[in-house]
């Protein structure tokens, strides 16, 4: 069952089969969006706040419908974001959100997150890149301290502009590798362009020691997984789910260890796959391929962290100790210290050897 952002919990119950609470499962998040993981509420108080008018699809109370494999969907879901983005307007506004994405994290059982922006989004109203970016990774630490969770970021590129602006938000990732930033990705949509035009603001991110994770296999199709491999050096793919479709390279991404960053829900609702079920995940969990859920963009696609966790569960059949392993694989595929990734296995172990609740209550 999925829920809205901010909403009641994903129910740790499948049938009458008595099974453990996945909000209890410790795990790693590793695809979150950072104007995404807004929660409805804040989004309209902010908008009252500044003055934005919200189209229904934002302030109707309930997920947009989305659908976005052809150019006018994936346009109106592109603006729908920008909208939600353009109410961010001081640095309040962004420790708000950064703490309150934490908060949600925390009781989906997630210990480590790793948030993914483009600074170059906000820098227009907080004064520039450079100040943008301090004020993100100064709520990313007081978001941190506040709620016990290891936050770390990821900058994105946008593949939609120059690829010198790329280069240019490299260095400035490498800059900060040593307040929290992790990684280099790069977003929107991968039937735009090529991944190579983007190569060299790569290698500057991996030889600054950043991890590289783009974007790809998921409105294209597994050439994309590739091009991410070949031309990026992809140690991680932001989704990837459209590799399932190509035997070679699901055996190529589980011989290298390049871990998935799914997002199910995010799938549906962008029309990748029709329903639940359709989604690739017993495909890649069977090739050995590593996978870690993620909620992608919870105010638009309407579920977080856990709901993914329980979308494994109820349509997909994942016991208890194949989630166990998934939560482990986001561990493993995190850029977390080695202190933090023994913790966290070890709260998997537990969770996973704890006694299953017993069977529900009897109705009458």
């Amino acid at each position: 069952m999925l829920t809205s952002p901010g909403g009641h919990r994903p129910h740790s119950r499948t049938s009458d089969r008595a099974v453990r609470d996945v909000s209890l499962l410790p795990k790693a998040h590793l695809h979150l969006h950072f104007t995404g993981s807004m929660r409805p509420g804040t989004l309209l108080e902010l908008a009252d706040k500044h003055g934005v008018h919200l189209p229904d699809a934002l302030s109707g109370g309930a997920p947009p419908k989305l659908r976005a494999t052809d150019e006018r969907g994936w346009f109106r879901f592109q603006r729908l974001y920008d909208i939600a983005r353009s109410c961010l307007r001081t640095a309040e506004d962004i420790q708000r959100l950064v703490r309150e994405a934490a908060q949600e994290d925390a009781a989906d059982g997630s210990r480590w997150l790793e948030i993914q922006v483009d600074p170059t989004s906000y820098a227009p109203r907080l004064g520039g890149l450079i100040p943008a970016m301090e004020i993100i990774l100064d709520a990313v630490d007081s978001a941190s301290r506040d709620t016990g969770i290891g936050i770390r970021v990821l900058v994105a590129a946008n593949r939609m502009k120059h690829p010198l602006d790329a280069r240019t938000l490299a260095r400035l990732a490498v800059r900060y590798a040593d307040r929290g930033v992790i990684g280099f990705g790069l977003s929107n949509d991968e039937r735009r362009g090529f991944a190579r035009d983007f190569d060299r603001a790569f290698a500057i991110a991996r030889d600054g020691g950043l991890l590289a994770a783009p974007h790809g296999g998921e409105l294209a199709g597994p050439g994309s997984v590739r091009d991410c491999l070949d031309d990026l050096g992809a140690e991680r793919v932001g989704h990837g789910v459209r590799a399932a479709e190509d035997p070679r390279l699901l055996q190529r991404l589980a011989e290298r260890g390049v871990t998935c960053e799914v997002c199910p829900a995010s799938n549906v609702a962008l029309g990748v796959y029709e329903k639940p079920e359709d989604v690739p995940l017993r495909v890649l969990y069977d090739a050995g391929v590593p996978m870690a859920l993620g909620a992608d963009d919870p105010l638009l696609f309407g579920s977080r962290l856990a709901a993914q966790y329980e979308l494994a569960r109820v349509s997909h059949g994942f016991t208890d100790a194949e989630l166990a392993e998934l939560a482990r694989q986001s561990v493993r595929g995190s850029r977390a210290p080695e202190d933090v990734r023994r913790g966290m296995l070890a709260d998997i172990d537990a969770w996973l050897a704890a006694p299953v609740p017993g069977p529900p209550a009897a109705r009458g």
